[in-house]
């Protein structure tokens, strides 16, 4: 019936992209009434009736509602079918589905269009976004055996802050203001984790330290970050080839225009493959504040996964990766998702150097786990190693002396070692 209905107004309402919201609303309302005793439509499916056909106009129709459910923080379509979704960190089947699978490709032609991205049998697999930044990945037959599958990752209404986490216990105050520091200080940070562990989130979190007056370019696969504190901001994004196969960019074109824009720092959303290198050379080349994250399971692992990301783009000894790496990189920060579905920093440690073939690492904050409540929520604090802060040059050089002494080595530590 809603079906039939919305035909039947699409029909008389030929006009409707040049109608506002509230208009468009309001003819769907007036519609419906008109044909309620005809249909036998109660008071009560009018409303449903009514928001249906409207997300079938300007919405992403059954998928709306879910979108406009703030507590669901990702929708996993497996099929015109299964729809699954993740609400206070629990994944569960929603009683949602697509009326057919027409309908589910109809819906992903309508997100990808909007980006300017394509997705067919030749080109089955890509990213996208929705308006509002939430992230969106597609995979189409025959590479989803199931029909076609379809990926969104939604993003707060507003975005989070340094104080949001440390309400959400993901670090204290402490590493927040030692964050904040290295941030103005431009240290280069490379963010780290698993799957959901809110990598982005927490990049979008530490931009806010940086200062207004500096030119930033960020560089993604499918534009996310929300940079909304820097005025002076460049937002690049890839671009996959046509269905001739041209006019491809991708991240590793990016980084290298990005280093003609006379950015004070470049921030690539995430590395996945031969741009690493890129990344490395733009920190090694007057970048000094520059940010960027990746998948890895603790620090040691994110080290040796940009060495491999590296040499997929470059054949070099691997004592010449390492040591790019341990110039261009300062802080490594580890986020990792806990059992409890919560998201914490777990580790915080600075790249030393490197000695007898190896990459040194600093480590200077670890989460430690205490207890659990009765709700099963874990206890515990990111607390200090003990360890300080050896390369203290850039605070210095920023005028943060006295912040020096509170996390580098005093001149008497100095003259003891």
């Amino acid at each position: 019936m809603v079906d039939h209905l919305t035909n039947k107004l699409r029909d008389v309402l030929d006009f409707m992209y040049s109608v506002s919201n509230d208009e468009l609303r309001q003819y769907v309302e007036e519609f419906v009434i008109t044909y309620a005793k005809q249909y036998q439509i109660s008071s009560g499916q009018m409303s449903v009736i009514v928001e249906r056909m409207y997300n079938s106009f300007r919405g992403l129709g059954v998928l709306q509602p879910l979108l406009d459910d703030k507590d669901i923080t990702e929708i996993m379509v497996n099929n015109y079918l299964e729809i699954f979704v993740e609400k206070h960190g629990e994944v569960f089947k929603s009683d949602v589905r697509f009326e057919s699978q027409q309908k589910l490709e109809d819906t992903i032609q309508s997100i990808v269009s909007k980006v300017n991205r394509v997705v067919n049998e030749s080109t089955p697999i890509v990213d996208a976004r929705l308006e509002d930044g939430s992230r969106v990945n597609v995979v189409l037959p025959p590479v989803a055996l199931k029909g076609a599958a379809m990926t969104i990752r939604k993003f707060p209404e507003h975005a989070l802050t340094i104080d949001d986490l440390i309400r959400f216990k993901a670090l204290n105050k402490e590493v927040s203001q030692f964050l904040k520091h290295l941030v103005e200080a431009k240290y280069n940070i490379f963010i780290g984790g698993g799957t959901g562990s809110g990598k982005t989130t927490f990049l979008n979190v530490l931009s806010n330290f940086i200062p207004k007056s500096e030119r930033i370019v960020t560089i993604e696969d499918s534009a996310e970050l929300q940079l909304k504190s820097i005025p002076n901001l460049i937002s690049l994004e890839t671009r996959n080839a046509n269905t001739q196969g041209e006019g491809e960019i991708t991240i590793r074109d990016l980084i290298r225009t990005s280093l003609r824009m006379r950015p004070s720092r470049v921030i690539v959303g995430e590395v996945r493959g031969a741009e690493a290198l890129d990344m490395l050379q733009a920190m090694n080349t007057g970048h000094d504040g520059s940010l960027s994250t990746g998948h890895a399971n603790s620090v040691k692992d994110m080290l040796s996964r940009i060495e491999t990301m590296v040499l997929s783009g470059a054949e070099l000894p691997i004592d010449v990766i390492r040591k790019q790496i341990t110039s261009a990189i300062d802080i490594m920060i580890h986020l990792s998702r806990f059992r409890d579905h919560s998201r914490k920093v777990v580790e915080i440690s600075e790249v030393t150097g490197f000695e007898n073939g190896e990459i040194q690492l600093n480590p200077l904050f670890v989460f430690q786990e205490t207890s659990e409540d009765k709700e099963g929520r874990i206890i515990g604090d990111l607390v200090p190693t003990g360890n300080k802060l050896h390369s203290t040059m850039k605070l210095e050089i920023s005028g943060k002396q006295d912040i020096e002494k509170l996390y580098g080595q005093t001149d008497e530590e100095t003259e003891v070692m």
